[in-house]
């Protein structure tokens, strides 16, 4: 019997993305409810309950809401939202976390997919972490640029409007109140002891995001060279399917943010010498940002091959 799979929230921009992403496949069961019934609770609750995997897309309280509806103990639930992503009870959607974080995405009946700055920012800070290069009350500092589709279809909509503004054709520096909502994740899943000066840029292109750290060596335990961290992040990522370090820039070019737009990989760059160092992830916003990474969590949550309906 195949797996049968629902998306309370498919309207949306994650949520027409899995879609996509699952429609196409002939392994599973995507179960649709009535559109005219998508706000009816009832109905609703029938479809999540039926369900083997339910993909959340909506917003946090909403998402709060619809994990009351589960009455059934065998449904798996994969929230796209912010609101279980430090929760407890919820195990983090991010499988190259750590060893062991594919196993307990597994056993997990709750999983909280990642933020897309977020995932940009663990996937760099997290392995120094690990490996005891970066102290955890490293002074983080920590910028990220993504595509319009972030913001949604508000945003879309103002970004491909005829007649709109002229700034829109400029990167737009937003989230200046430090205050971002995907703070407490990059906290919790480092293991930094202090919130990291963080702040997100959009920009005239669709999809595709470019997260950047940048450490003053001499601040890192060892005083490690730009190359060492880079050997670092190859043994940390080493076998992954999703996640790759591209070779040391001794002499460091242009990337571009929308290099991965399209597919479920993400990228890390590092260059810099003895004394600096400069780490890049390049991934894309709507794939390994938000609806890639959620097929890629049911694919593990499933026990099927995590690449499969992926690129």
């Amino acid at each position: 019997m195949k797996p049968k799979i629902y998306i309370d929230g498919q309207s949306g921009t994650t949520g027409l993305q899995i879609y996509d992403r699952i429609e196409a496949r002939d392994d599973l069961e995507l179960i649709l409810i009535d559109p005219d019934k998508r706000h009816d609770e009832d109905e609703r609750r029938k479809f999540i309950n039926a369900a083997d995997i339910v993909f959340l897309c909506l917003p946090d309280a909403e998402a709060v809401h619809a994990v009351s509806l589960v009455d059934n103990d065998h449904v798996k639930i994969i929230d796209a939202s912010t609101a279980h992503r430090t929760a407890d009870g919820w195990t983090y959607g991010f499988p190259e976390l750590k060893n062991g974080q594919r196993d307990e995405i597994v056993a997990s009946h709750r999983i909280a997919n990642p933020g897309c700055h977020a995932t940009g920012f663990i996937s760099t800070v997290a392995p120094l972490v690990q490996a005891g290069i970066l102290p955890v009350d490293y002074p983080v500092s920590f910028f990220s640029l993504t595509g319009y589709s972030g913001g949604g279809k508000k945003m879309i909509a103002e970004y491909e409007a005829d007649g709109r503004s002229e700034l829109l054709s400029s990167p737009g520096i937003y989230g200046r109140t430090l205050k971002h909502k995907h703070i407490p994740e990059m906290v919790k899943y480092t293991g930094l002891s202090h919130a990291p000066v963080f702040l997100p840029v959009v920009d005239d292109y669709y999809k595709g995001m470019a997260g950047t750290l940048t450490l003053q060596n001499r601040l890192l335990n060892g005083a490690p060279s730009a190359q060492d961290i880079w050997q670092s992040y190859k043994k940390h990522y080493d076998g992954e399917n999703f996640v790759t370090v591209a070779d040391f820039e001794e002499k460091p070019g242009t990337i571009y943010a929308n290099e991965l737009a399209g597919s479920n990989q993400l990228k890390i760059y590092v260059s810099g010498d003895s004394e600096n160092t400069a780490v890049t992830a390049i991934f894309d916003n709507l794939g390994k940002g938000a609806s890639g990474a959620a097929v890629q969590n049911m694919n593990i949550a499933l026990g099927l091959d995590e690449t499969t309906g992926l690129v």
